[in-house]
């Protein structure tokens, strides 16, 4: 086995051996029970002395990442890596001259384009609030006004029929999957899509909720084989991989669920965007038999900086669910929650929606005739048809850390696929985010990475 290490001066060489053993044993790129190369052949391969490889695997011993078998070597030790926390490092003699890692062109998935928010608008909004007697909470639940302007909006979007009532406004994601979850039970048994939201799978863990890995195919999440309570899916946009449930497959998810009465947490990820054909109808539009949660969130459509999401809980649901959280405080502003409310009211939210998507439209396009240029065909495109990312199959010869070390040689920063999955991936992929980009760091990003692959 070659390991790819990099050196890099001005730190002991031993430490970056041990610290990029360490890395590949947790993102898997080095499996469990794989057999480490000698110190003699770790010390050739990288021109160091036998002692600096010996003191790097003797701190992987102590730590417990390798085992030593007396005349066989050293080997990756087994135990539930997807427990721990997941990182890649990429060591680079050039990030220095970056402040904060902050290199000049990044595709993240999170980043959105501010540069054509409404600010004078929301400004506006903001001050009818900047009283006295707005500075008080609201009620757990969210602002009614707010509530209110949601349940039409994914009535007329998203085909989502259901009263202000069933709304619950939150500060993210995370913080109502972590809700929802106490509310069923810490001894629940949670089914996420595999490749799926790391985010997400990391609430799981923090709660040591049972977590079991469903996979995807070309259709969407797979029906579960076992009896499990709750279902996180994002069947609009599937994260990472990018692929629409189908309506085969959103038809057998809710059979199944009404049968082994389970519920189905939806979320709408990037649904706003796509570009090709119309909009993909929500899970919960056809849920006749209340078993499905939908999640929407404001971090794509507006700006993440609101922190702010939602959640429609069937009707059956609601009043237990108000008597499980009557001691629990509001965790969005009321300023903001009123302020969303008048900005959607008013119909600034719909046409900030309908200017972004053009925007997104320019960008994706851009993107894809970049990498379709610049990039030969062995680099394969997934779930490319929505959303504000795409993820990039590589070919065979490039690895998932090498072509992004190598992408940051270059000041471009992309990021890893093989962390959204439990179970290791079997193929090299990197995502690509473009929402934060302009067109011109589009095209820029893109021919930068083929001087780096090529």
């Amino acid at each position: 086995m070659e390991l790819p290490i990099y050196l890099e001066h001005g730190k002991a060489k031993y430490i970056q051996i041990y610290e990029q053993i360490k890395t590949a044993i947790l993102n898997k790129t080095v499996a469990a029970h794989s057999k480490l190369p000698s110190k003699r052949e770790l010390s050739t391969q990288l021109g160091v002395s036998i002692h600096t490889v010996r003191e790097a695997y003797e701190q992987l011993l102590a730590e417990g990442y390798i085992m030593s078998r007396e005349r066989s070597g050293y080997f990756v030790s087994s135990f539930e890596q997807e427990w721990l926390p997941k990182t890649i490092n990429i060591p680079n003699k050039d990030l220095a001259m970056y402040p904060n890692n902050q290199l000049p062109i990044d595709f993240n998935s999170g980043h959105v384009d501010t540069a054509n928010f409404p600010y004078h608008i929301w400004k506006r909004m903001i001050r009818r609030y900047i009283e006295e007697s707005f500075l008080v909470s609201s009620p757990w639940q969210g602002e009614w006004a707010l509530r209110s302007e949601i349940a039409k909006y994914v009535g007329r979007s998203r085909g989502v029929q259901c009263e202000a009532g069933q709304v619950f406004l939150y500060s993210g994601t995370q913080m109502q999957l972590q809700d929802i979850c106490q509310f069923f039970g810490l001894d629940i048994r949670v089914g996420m899509e595999d490749p799926g939201f790391i985010r997400a799978k990391a609430v799981l863990a923090n709660l040591v909720i049972k977590m079991i890995p469903i996979p995807v195919d070309d259709y969407g999440v797979s029906i579960p084989d076992r009896k499990i309570d709750l279902l996180y899916t994002t069947p609009a946009h599937q994260f990472p991989l990018g692929m629409i449930m189908s309506i085969e497959r959103r038809i057998k998810l809710l059979k199944w669920a009404n049968e082994h009465k389970s519920f189905i947490i939806e979320d709408d990820y990037d649904s706003e965007f796509r570009y090709n054909g119309l909009p993909i109808p929500s899970l919960t539009q056809i849920d006749q038999l209340q078993h499905v949660i939908y999640f929407g969130s404001f971090s794509k459509s507006f700006i993440p900086s609101i922190r702010m999401s939602y959640m429609i809980l069937p009707i059956t649901l609601v009043e237990e669910f108000e008597k499980y959280n009557i001691h629990r405080k509001s965790t969005v502003s009321r300023i903001d929650q009123l302020a969303v409310a008048d900005f959607m009211k008013e119909g600034y939210f719909d046409r900030h929606l309908a200017k972004m998507r053009t925007t997104y439209r320019k960008k994706h396009q851009a993107l894809l005739q970049a990498i379709e240029y610049h990039l030969p065909e062995d680099f394969e495109l997934i779930g490319e048809n929505s959303g504000l990312h795409i993820v990039l199959k590589l070919p065979p010869n490039l690895t998932e850390q090498y072509a992004i070390h190598q992408a940051a040689e270059r000041g471009v920063r992309i990021y890893p696929a093989s962390i959204s999955f439990i179970k290791r991936p079997k193929t090299h992929m990197v995502i690509l985010g473009y929402g934060g980009l302009t067109i011109e760091e589009i095209k820029e990003g893109i021919q930068r990475l083929q001087e780096a692959w090529l």
